[in-house]
């Protein structure tokens, strides 16, 4: 944590929180619109942005927290915080379930390539928990175990870069229409679209870190176990770009990116534990995590699968408009805050 943010007087701590999150919400707003706009240009596929454009960005934030606690000496916060940060994304695509769809947000995502993906996010958390589970050795500085992870996630990406297009998947029948408007995304050339994605990057970095490192100093004030308030409470704070960019693309009518978006940047939660343990002075990061760790990971594996069944069921029913997978998410996640809590 940053020693100048943690002297300051809690009421600036926390309008500088909401002015953080103010930026971070309008960033995320604008980096879906553009990545449509992307999309629409380049003819890259919903699910292949998601991934790696969406993904990528929005895991910013966590960077910088994973980095800076890594480097502060607390290894195992910065592995709680991603781990956490895992599941809580899930989470937020229940949010959007209930808020911005009249029935299951699975049945209206038929792309393969998200499959592929939820897929792949359950190897690696699983991996992480048989990691924390068995015990860890430096190598070259990181973990033997992070060394492997990280290597499966560029796996990962590899399989994903070349699946769009290529998965031969026929779904029957089309996802339910919506009667929301079409919603107009910007048209501009390719020389500007990247500067304005750096800078929407930029700012989602910076206001990222600021958001994480002021609510970081709120929390410890609470009294909050470290454990318990690097899983639930850093998570939300860097999770605040993925909940914008979903609202937006949700408001767009391009659920495959929204899902993707949320999948796609879990991937690279657990690539940079490879960064923690690197910057981390100490044993290998995962050898030091505990019996918290492998609860966070397993309900990351258990919220991922529950989408990934109703992804494949596609029939999904619904109470009040939003899908039975989603309800079970929700309810996952609060039960396993609660559980978090009582161990922390």
């Amino acid at each position: 944590m940053s020693g100048w943010i943690e002297s300051l007087p809690i009421g600036l701590s926390a309008a500088l929180f909401l002015g953080a999150a103010v930026v971070v919400w309008i960033a995320g707003t604008r980096l879906s619109r553009l990545a449509d706009a992307i999309a629409r240009r380049t003819g890259i596929g919903q699910a292949t942005l998601g991934v790696l454009l969406l993904g990528g960005v929005t895991s910013l934030p966590e960077i910088a927290v994973a980095g800076s606690a890594a480097f502060a000496g607390n290894g195992p916060l910065a592995v709680n915080n991603l781990l956490g940060g895992f599941t809580m994304q899930v989470a937020i695509l229940a949010l959007a379930d209930a808020v911005y769809r009249r029935g299951a947000l699975t049945t209206a995502v038929p792309d393969p390539v998200v499959l592929l993906q939820g897929t792949l996010g359950v190897i690696l958390m699983a991996l992480v928990v048989a990691a924390i589970a068995v015990g860890d050795h430096l190598v070259l500085g990181a973990g033997l175990w992070s060394w492997g992870i990280f290597t499966v996630f560029l796996v990962s990406l590899r399989l994903l870069s070349s699946a769009q297009g290529r998965l031969d998947w026929k779904v029957v029948g089309e996802p339910p229409s919506e009667d929301l408007p079409d919603i107009e995304t910007p048209d501009f050339g390719k020389k500007s679209l990247i500067l304005r994605t750096a800078g929407v990057a930029a700012a989602i970095f910076a206001a990222g870190w600021l958001l994480s490192s002021t609510a970081e100093t709120l929390a410890e004030r609470t009294g909050l176990g470290q454990s318990f308030f690097g899983a639930v409470f850093v998570a939300i704070a860097t999770s605040l770009p993925e909940v914008s960019t979903v609202v937006s693309a949700m408001r767009l009518k391009r659920y495959v990116m929204a899902v993707s978006d949320i999948l796609g940047t879990n991937l690279f939660d657990i690539a940079l534990i490879l960064v923690v343990d690197l910057a981390y002075v100490g044993p290998a990061v995962l050898g030091e995590a505990g019996s918290f760790s492998i609860l966070a990971g397993v309900l990351g594996i258990l919220v991922t699968a529950i989408y990934m069944a109703g992804l494949l069921e596609r029939r999904d029913p619904a109470v009040a408009g939003i899908g039975h997978d989603s309800l079970a998410v929700a309810i996952v996640y609060l039960g396993g805050i609660a559980l978090l809590f009582g161990m922390r």
